[in-house]
């Protein structure tokens, strides 16, 4: 390896090591306001169904303090994303082509917004379908509920980030497709083997009754369609392939 390789080896090290520490600045600032507003967030979902039918437990003296910083990680994750993935876009922005600039740039804040969106899916309308239909079987038993709330907090972030990250999906298939990595017509003969996938999906996040799986089985199913829709649209918008000095503009 020569000076010339290393030179700009080094140079590529230095800037991903400023990104890196940009991104844990922003995660830091947005964890602090994230400590600040834990109380309002855990006061707030306790609450709201189906929280607020139950009383809290602590089995160890650390769960309230885990739950407190639980939450504030939740939140500064979810505050940061937008910021992190700009850092990170114009980290690797000099490697794309122009048309893959502007489309990583326009899709970070609808990224965001299929995130929050699958968050308040998943907390409004997948969590107490289910809650209610694990805490039916206890009541059948004769049992006693004693919930944690740790374990209620981990019952509930276990179901509501697949769910938001299923919601990603329309927005990475576009973006794939307009890079030219996934093309509608792959999409299309993927559909035979999603939709039982989604139905075994929609099953488990719910309970065994055809209502609430059909309940969430039509939002999947819609946004494979939409994923199918943009990945289309993005396809016949999809630029030629750039010059040597369009790409380096």
């Amino acid at each position: 390896m020569n000076r010339r390789t290393i030179m700009p080896l080094m140079e590529h090290i230095i800037e991903l090591r400023k990104l890196i520490i940009a991104i844990l600045g922003v995660f830091a600032v947005s964890m602090a306001i994230g400590i600040a507003v834990s109380p309002l967030i855990i006061d707030y979902i306790k609450h709201t169904p189906p929280a607020s039918r139950m009383e809290w437990n602590v089995f160890s003296p650390f769960d309230g303090i885990r739950m407190y910083m639980t939450v504030a990680c939740a939140f500064a994750f979810t505050v940061s994303l937008p910021a992190a993935l700009f850092l990170l876009w114009s980290f690797v922005k000099k490697g794309l082509h122009l048309h893959e600039r502007q489309a990583a740039l326009r899709y970070i804040p609808y990224s965001a917004l299929c995130l929050l969106l699958g968050i308040a899916f998943g907390y409004y309308v997948v969590l107490p379908m289910s809650f209610s239909f694990v805490t039916s079987i206890s009541e059948k038993m004769n049992l006693v509920e004693t919930y944690g709330i740790a374990q209620y907090f981990s019952f509930m972030l276990n179901l509501i980030l697949p769910i938001a990250a299923s919601f990603e999906l329309p927005i990475v298939v576009m973006f794939l497709t307009r890079i030219g990595l996934l093309t509608p017509e792959r999409l299309r003969k993927s559909r035979r083997y999603t939709y039982p996938v989604l139905v075994i999906v929609a099953n488990l996040l719910s309970p065994p009754d055809f209502v609430s799986a059909f309940i969430i089985l039509v939002p999947l199913a819609a946004l494979f369609e939409i994923s199918l829709f943009l990945s289309r649209l993005a396809d016949r918008k999809r630029p030629e392939p750039e010059t040597g000095a369009e790409a380096a503009a």
